[in-house]
């Protein structure tokens, strides 16, 4: 056979390995209003950048008629490619082929780009849309399961993985997008569960739909599972690329660096005006978040999950930062489990790729009542405080209005390895409010007095003169400096070039006992 023959018989094959299930299966891809595997991995990478691998693997079933049908590629497209000129590796299942099971080969496929993911230190992206397990291939398929969970396994903290469930994503199978660092869900097409609603209604006679059980707003609004929710699969994948602008390539490089065009000394008159009077008024941090960072672009992470806290990127100065928040628009900006759990993710994830941390503070504690006790409140809080001890990364605080009881200790404070901790004049830094200190310290003598009222209104004044503001802290050196609400931007910016060769590391083991 000729050169050119032979040439002819790869352009032949390499059809076939792009046709995937065929144009019937395509069309009822389509018909359900999502993408080919193919066609995400166009939208998701730069053009023309997707270099394919193990294009032409088949599987190596024998059995319940598999012998005979067997497509190039056996259910999932994998290579790498580029965004934004970054590379990156990326696996796509494809649901139009034996409806993107998994089996063997299917397995290795997607275990070779994470090898090489890390080996090569760049990001992995996975492209979830399967029906789970190949049924055919019984503990063979079982097993290239395990297989991939230990890579994400020891990936973790290494390189940054992204799973964007697209489809299906059940049994077995969600436990590999779990392990991952972000997960993008697609509303009204993307579902997650360990058992589907048939054996649920069996087991626990619950009639649930599928997006009631897993769907997207479920796992982006009341379990956490997915950080990001989106109305289509082209949004997810933009907001892939998105991310990009804020993470690094591994845990050994730098943050991309943003445009800068934003002035660095840049002040803000409105900051004056954020935080109302009345202390037990409720304000967006939305608000004080957009005006101090760069353009007012913040990358919101898991938006619709435990609101009383605010996660995510942005870039400050220049330099890529994540953001934890206290919000006190939703439940005056308590601590509860929910939001333990989420900013201790997010603020390992920072610590574990070199992003510094910036807080902004305005906490009254963590919320009290017994579903919360039962709940594991302590165990679930010392979650967040692990994670902001351990963290190594440049970290810093502004306190802008009440930071109370043990939630202050937890919020990143000097005492627990902050960096720079600053304070605007409205801070109130105690053991708890006022009124709360004054029932607890005067009860007796309030009880007794002429007037109960009046005596309560003196004592809370005197409590408020003499705590209720950031100057005892500031003569203690918990705090660096209580500063102008305008000139929050550029004290941040400057505290950051301070800390670029910032050396800290915590002391040798194999690993903590983070309290799960």
């Amino acid at each position: 056979m000729s050169i050119r023959e032979k040439l002819d018989l790869l352009s032949a094959r390499t059809d076939l390995s792009e046709q995937g299930g065929g144009a019937a299966r395509l069309k009822a891809q389509h018909d359900k209003g999502k993408l080919s595997a193919r066609e995400r991995l166009d939208l998701l990478l730069d053009e023309g950048s997707f270099v394919e691998s193990d294009r032409f693997v088949t599987h190596r079933s024998h059995d319940f008629g598999l012998e005979d049908q067997k497509v190039y590629g056996d259910g999932v497209v994998t290579g790498h490619g580029r965004i934004n000129g970054r590379l990156v590796y990326v696996f796509s299942q494809d649901f139009t082929v034996f409806g993107g099971s998994l089996s063997e080969a299917f397995a290795e496929k997607i275990c070779k780009v994470m090898d090489l993911a890390v080996r090569n230190g760049a990001p992995v992206i996975g492209l979830n849309d399967s029906g789970g397990a190949r049924i055919q291939e019984g503990v063979v398929s079982l097993g290239g399961y395990a297989e991939i969970f230990l890579r994400n396994t020891l990936a973790s903290g290494v390189v940054p993985q992204i799973s964007a469930i697209l489809g299906p994503c059940a049994g077995g199978a969600v436990y590999s997008p779990a392990i991952t660092d972000f997960v993008y869900m697609v509303r009204g097409s993307s579902y997650m569960f360990v058992t589907g609603p048939n054996v649920v209604k069996t087991v626990t006679h619950e009639d649930v739909t599928m997006e009631q059980l897993g769907g997207a707003d479920t796992h982006a609004g009341t379990s956490g599972v997915a950080h990001f929710a989106h109305d289509s699969e082209l949004q997810s994948l933009q907001a892939i690329r998105d991310l990009f602008q804020f993470i690094p390539q591994n845990n050994l490089g730098d943050p991309p660096r943003g445009s800068g065009r934003d002035p660095r000394d840049r002040r803000d008159e409105t900051l004056l005006e954020v935080v109302p009077d009345n202390a037990n008024k409720p304000y967006d941090m939305h608000e004080v978040i957009r005006r101090v960072v760069d353009d007012g672009e913040f990358y919101e992470v898991h938006k619709d999950y435990a609101q009383n806290i605010l996660c995510g990127f942005s870039h400050l100065g220049g330099y890529s930062v994540g953001i934890v928040a206290n919000q006190p628009a939703v439940l005056a900006g308590v601590l509860d489990i929910n939001a333990s759990v989420k900013a201790a993710r997010f603020v390992r994830f920072c610590d574990a790729f070199n992003i510094p941390i910036v807080t902004f503070e305005d906490v009254p504690g963590f919320l009290p009542g017994v579903s919360q006790e039962h709940g594991g409140i302590i165990r679930h809080g010392a979650k967040l405080l692990y994670a902001y001890c351990e963290a190594t990364v440049p970290k810093l605080t502004v306190i802008t209005r009440k930071a109370y009881g043990g939630a202050y200790d937890v919020m990143s404070s000097k005492h627990i390895r902050g960096d720079f901790n600053v304070a605007w004049p409205t801070a109130e830094i105690a053991v708890m409010g006022p009124k709360g200190a004054v029932e607890i310290l005067f009860k007796k003598e309030i009880a007794e007095a002429p007037d109960p009222q009046k005596a309560m209104d003196e004592r809370v004044a005197e409590y408020s003169a003499m705590f209720a503001n950031p100057y005892v802290a500031a003569s203690r050196g918990y705090l660096d400096d209580i500063i102008d609400p305008r000139d929050t931007r550029p004290r941040l910016i400057d505290a950051l070039d301070t800390l670029q060769n910032k050396r800290d590391r915590n002391p040798a083991r194999k690993h903590g006992n983070l309290p799960l």
